[in-house]
């Protein structure tokens, strides 16, 4: 009932920057917090970026000072702008969107299928 659609991955070299771009489309009353993860081969998912719907963020630590994170709550999409990318950003990275599909119902956490960056050296 709801789709996340992802693009903006691709292979870029080290020092580079990469914008990925995730829009929730379906049956949406409200979203509240907006992210992004990734997961590298072997590795266990981990958060790089969320954004609350106040415009509240976090970032891994890893990140910061190199990614941003925005929303556009009228087109219902989030954006991680990637900057001076290192080989260890390489993973699989997924978009994650806490939505409220109708008036005081529970929020319902989806998931993106995922765009894959490659970085290398």
């Amino acid at each position: 009932q709801v789709q996340l659609v992802e693009s903006g991955g691709g292979l870029v070299q080290a020092g580079g920057s990469l914008r990925l771009s995730c829009a929730a489309s379906g049956i949406i009353f409200s979203i509240d917090a907006m992210g992004w993860y990734r997961q590298a081969p072997g590795k266990p998912r981990e958060l790089v970026a969320r954004i609350i719907s106040g415009g509240g963020t976090n970032f891994a630590d890893s990140v910061k000072g190199r990614f941003t994170i925005s929303r556009d709550n009228a087109k219902n999409a989030v954006y991680l702008q990637m900057n001076n990318l290192k080989p260890e950003d390489t993973a699989v990275y997924y978009c994650n969107v806490d939505i409220r599909p109708r008036a005081l119902a529970p929020l319902v956490s989806y998931w993106g299928k995922g765009t894959p960056v490659t970085v290398s050296s």
